[in-house]
């Protein structure tokens, strides 16, 4: 086999390449355009690279999350993004809400729009999910986390955004009462979701 076939075998797998991906294996990242050009591959965004649509390759439900992901290497999916990936609520999103450490500088991206929210400590580091969607990790918050984030950042999300996600992750038994504690300390909203949590489970 020669490179460029290698190279289309890795973004068979993978579904999203990158030139480091490419020179991790010994190949010429410089492959990945002549790629582009003959239309083998396609390109997403600078230095990212996959398959051409097609039936086959059709962009899943978490292609976006699956970009941002590996162009922001410190990026969590978090609130109104994190409830859609773990199919908790109503909300559909339009941009992509992640959560950076407090002192990480913004990242420059055309697309998709980013709506960024500032963590320090345990409430960044905290339950966050590795999920590998076709070779890609998306790094997300765990529902329990997500839901405390939604109190946390109530004012920025709406009070009754965060309550439909409290009532539909507890009433589909996707969390426990022990980790929504355990997150609602980390995140210090503590007595702000008590008389919530306690009419959840009456």
């Amino acid at each position: 086999m020669k490179q460029s076939d290698h190279i289309l075998e890795l973004a068979r797998q993978q579904r999203l390449l990158r030139a480091a991906d490419v020179r991790q294996h010994g190949w010429s990242s410089q492959l990945l355009s002549r790629l582009h050009q003959s239309g083998k591959l396609q390109r997403f965004a600078r230095g990212l690279y996959g398959l051409p649509e097609t039936e086959e390759t059709e962009i899943t439900e978490h292609q976006t999350l699956m970009e941002v992901c590996q162009r922001v290497p410190k990026a969590v999916v978090c609130l109104l993004s994190a409830l859609q990936f773990h199919e908790v609520g109503t909300q559909l999103p339009h941009d992509v809400w992640i959560a950076l450490p407090e002192a990480t500088h913004t990242p420059t991206m055309g697309y998709p729009t980013l709506r960024i929210t500032r963590l320090r400590g345990s409430a960044y580091s905290e339950g966050i999910q590795t999920v590998t969607d076709h070779g890609a990790p998306i790094r997300v918050y765990s529902i329990a986390k997500t839901v405390t984030d939604c109190f946390k950042f109530r004012n920025k999300i709406g009070l009754d955004v965060a309550l439909e996600a409290l009532k539909d992750a507890w009433r589909s038994r996707k969390v426990t009462m022990a980790e929504l504690r355990h997150f609602a300390k980390i995140n210090r909203v503590e007595r702000v979701m008590q008389p919530y949590l306690e009419a959840v489970t009456q």
